[in-house]
């Protein structure tokens, strides 16, 4: 398969000429709109400090489908308890530098390389990327980020600095995008901590398919914030996890 090289223009090629690794292009910038229009065609920078940007689109796609979130009967107990208060979009910053910190098995170094954290720090700040946040107090100890476009979250990445952090804070975000016509969180590559949540493995066919219904929704963009508690649906009124 041809890998190509992007123009100065915010242009990219079939999805579905990717290699078998998911790589499809190389070069180009992280512009807002540049990124932007990647998502929207299926294509997401990956790559590594010292490398040029790298462009993919995987085939199978990892995803989750909104209403076949699952959570555990260990994890509803945990959230009956409110171990945590739960924001979105107060310290976007603070979330993607703890992600770019945490170590991942398998993995020296990050893929959240300096141009990529200001890259996603603009797309914070133009509404299109948002924070998910799990608080001690004033100290932060786990959380999510991503972009939105349509009714579609492209996750990126998570951290946890206490137990269950991220999985508390995650099953409260995708309980808040259900609530608001969300229908797709694409994850983009397998996960065993995500596929404990139900996210799956689907042909990228598949995938683009229901990316292009799901951009025909209009961006919810600017200020994400939860309702007024963010733990609701979860325990019931006398305290009982649902």
């Amino acid at each position: 398969m041809p890998i190509y090289a992007l123009p100065d223009e915010f242009l990219f090629p079939d999805p579905r000429e990717a290699d078998d690794s998911g790589l499809i292009a190389v070069g180009g910038d992280l512009h807002p709109e540049r990124v932007l229009r990647g998502y929207a065609a299926g294509i997401f920078p990956w790559y590594s400090e010292g490398q040029p940007i790298l462009w993919h689109s995987p085939d199978p796609r990892f995803i989750l489908e909104i209403g076949d979130l699952k959570v555990s009967r260990s994890l509803k107990q945990r959230l009956r308890k409110r171990p945590f208060v739960l924001r979105m979009d107060t310290a976007f910053e603070q979330v993607i530098d703890a992600c770019a910190r945490s170590p991942r098995p398998g993995q020296d170094g990050t893929w959240i390389t300096s141009a990529m954290r200001d890259a996603y720090v603009r797309l914070h700040e133009e509404g299109f990327a948002h924070s998910v946040e799990a608080w001690e107090g004033d100290i932060l100890v786990g959380g999510l980020y991503g972009v939105s476009l349509g009714s579609v979250f492209f996750g990126e990445s998570m951290f946890a600095q206490r137990p269950d952090a991220s999985k508390v804070a995650f099953a409260c975000f995708v309980r808040e995008l259900r609530r608001w016509g969300f229908n797709l969180l694409d994850s983009q590559v397998y996960t065993d901590h995500l596929a404990r949540f139900g996210a799956k493995e689907v042909p990228r066919s598949a995938y683009l398919r229901q990316l292009r219904k799901s951009l025909r929704a209009p961006t919810r963009r600017g200020v994400w914030r939860f309702g007024a508690d963010p733990y609701e649906g979860y325990v019931a009124e006398n305290g009982v996890a649902k």
